[in-house]
């Protein structure tokens, strides 16, 4: 990587370090946050073009943003249309791409020179929000591994977690035939024969097989205290819908792990970190269990209106903009296609905007497209 490269990328890993358990003064944090996005947001500005063009033609430059919320947050169909990458895309480590459900000819990609910011960024909230009260767990993953998608970041997060905070026993039950039924099933009546408690992780329609098949066979298990569920990505593209309560209800009945023993990680291809349900946390530490989404300390997600993009109050709906600091080599700030409720803990996610609602975002788009017309690619 380039020198400037080496620089931001210090910066931002000795932010997550500093920042990681978040115990620090808010002020604090929101001070240094904002110093560190400027700085980023004049690399971004002066080494990714497509992105220049687009804050040019939104009239935001380092000269006139003095506050990250001024920072112009790229619409995810950036990602889809542009090479969005400071570094260039022939030397990247990493390429990691959408799943393409709405159009498989045109998928979203987030280009990686390096992995050290974005294993960091994952290692310490991960820790906090699923396993705030112990250092390993056993791991079983209903998903698959980095080596069979190398191109999914959820694949990387889900073998990074393995291999920092799973137990010898921790297995990959997805391999090229898809989910080994037999062999979870197996493993679990193995955990709860032994009384080991387990972290199911994966995708959230992977459970739903799961679920049908220990349905059909008439399976439940008993596992043991402390045992716990993953699930991350929803129902998005997916032909049967579920209603996540009757999943979790499902859960219950099946695994003998309530709702207090679930969270929910909300991540994108897009972004270089991860959101989380507060529910194991907020459990593991008081007897009101808060279920809203939050972050990282590097992390700013803001509700906005979806005709302004100004951000909303507390209890006001919107359209769900992060400003990661992870994401070094793309864009720092991302506009999502998702709708949610801000909260005085955190914000509600409530499922995709329509293109009624998306006045604001639409108007965004046509800027890109705007400012990139007849190239601007890298």
């Amino acid at each position: 990587m380039r020198e400037a490269a080496q620089q931001i990328t210090q910066d931002i890993l000795h932010f997550i370090d500093h920042y990681h358990l978040g115990v620090h003064h808010p002020k604090t944090v929101e001070t240094e946050f904002n110093t560190l996005a400027l700085e980023l947001f004049r690399y971004q500005f002066q080494n990714n073009l497509p992105y220049k063009k687009f804050c040019q033609v939104r009239r935001r430059t380092p000269l006139t943003v003095k506050h990250w919320l001024d920072i112009p947050p790229m619409p995810i169909q950036g990602f889809k249309q542009l090479s969005l990458s400071c570094e260039p895309i022939e030397e990247v480590r990493a390429v990691f791409m959408t799943s393409g459900t709405t159009n498989p000819e045109l998928k979203g990609k987030n280009y990686h020179p390096d992995l050290s910011v974005w294993d960091a960024s994952m290692e310490g909230p991960f820790k906090t929000f699923v396993l705030p009260d112990r250092e390993e767990m056993t791991i079983f993953v209903l998903s698959p591994a980095e080596d069979l998608n190398k191109n999914s970041s959820l694949s990387r997060y889900l073998t990074h977690a393995v291999t920092t905070f799973g137990s010898d026993h921790s297995r990959f039950f997805f391999n090229e035939n898809g989910l080994d039924m037999e062999g979870l099933i197996d493993a679990l009546k193995d955990c709860a024969e032994r009384n080991e408690p387990v972290l199911l992780m994966g995708a959230t329609f992977s459970y739903v097989h799961f679920l049908d098949y220990l349905e059909e066979h008439q399976i439940t298990f008993q596992l043991a205290k402390g045992s716990r569920i993953f699930d991350t990505g929803g129902f998005k593209g997916q032909s049967r819908e579920v209603e996540m309560e009757q999943l979790y209800a499902r859960f219950y009945n099946y695994f003998n792990v309530g709702r207090n023993g679930c969270v929910n990680m909300y991540g994108m291809t897009e972004m270089s970190s991860q959101i989380y349900d507060q529910t194991l946390l907020t459990a593991s530490e008081t007897d009101s269990v808060i279920r809203d989404k939050t972050g990282p300390a590097w992390v700013k997600t803001v509700i906005l209106d979806t005709n302004t993009l100004d951000p909303v109050k507390i209890g006001e709906t919107g359209v769900i903009a992060h400003y990661d600091l992870a994401n070094w080599n793309s864009c720092l700030g991302i506009l999502t296609e998702d709708l949610g409720c801000k909260t005085e803990h955190g914000f509600v996610l409530l499922g995709r905007i329509k293109g009624s609602e998306a006045r604001g975002c639409s108007i965004a788009v046509d800027q890109l497209l705007q400012s990139n017309l007849g190239g601007g690619q890298r």
